[in-house]
């Protein structure tokens, strides 16, 4: 796997081609749960929907099994990646084993233009988180650019790119689960007060505290998705 394939970039911006628009559009959509865990994903009928060529579809799909947001059936198709208590235990320990070190590191080793990244990314994150109790689509998804981008900051100074680099992975596949357990709220939290806690203690560079704190803030989200009802996980639950 490429390493330009692996950084590829997941925020809203401007596609420069229509595999990048349609692989866009329809990675959002699989988040969202337009198209829920499970569901065939049939080129004929999604062309128009996106407004792409088949051949432009198969290629944006196949960008999604590089995600591993969408499954190949052998000669069968494309299907939605499933989704399951077991797995996002996975994905949350060992983004929490990751993040945890980058963040160490980067306490360690960062220097002031580090510490400002971390400033401005917190405070850009806490202007979303305003504006949150909105509920619309445009406010989840900028909340969302945002907190990955706050995240990254922290660990932004880490000696190991290769710990950076899975560290993004696992982030994105979190995402899915992440998104519903926030705006379902099946546990009461206060997303704010945590990311506060956290920027508090990484700024007094006390690296104990501010892992503690980042491994919490992390298995939250993993405690709320266990409290989701079973069809959320077979996708018979519009996310």
């Amino acid at each position: 796997m490429s390493e330009a394939v692996l950084s590829r970039p997941t925020t809203s911006v401007e596609p420069k081609t229509l595999v990048e628009g349609a692989y866009q559009r329809l990675r959002r959509d699989i988040i969202e749960g337009v198209h829920p865990p499970g569901e065939k994903l049939r080129v004929e009928h999604l062309k128009d929907q996106y407004n792409v060529g088949a051949g432009t579809l198969r290629e944006a799909l196949l960008l999604l099994v590089t995600d591993a947001l969408v499954v190949t059936q052998g000669q069968r198709g494309f299907r939605v990646a499933p989704i399951s208590i077991a797995d996002f235990e996975d994905i949350t320990r060992t983004r929490v084993l990751l993040e945890t070190e980058a963040l160490r590191q980067s306490i360690a080793f960062g220097g002031e233009d580090w510490e400002a990244g971390v400033v401005a990314a917190f405070h850009r994150l806490s202007r979303a988180e305003e504006r949150l109790a909105d509920n619309d689509s445009s406010t989840t998804e900028e909340w969302e650019k945002r907190n990955r981008a706050f995240h990254e900051a922290l660990i932004a100074a880490s000696s190991s790119r290769w710990i950076t680099h899975f560290q993004h992975i696992l982030y994105q596949q979190s995402e899915r689960y992440r998104r519903i357990s926030l705006f379902r709220q099946p546990i009461e939290r206060d997303v704010h007060a945590e990311h506060q806690a956290l920027f508090d203690a990484t700024m007094a560079r006390d690296s104990t505290r501010a892992t503690s704190i980042l491994t919490e803030h992390i298995l939250r989200t993993l405690d709320a998705i266990k409290r989701m009802p079973v069809d959320f996980f077979t996708g018979k639950m519009k996310l």
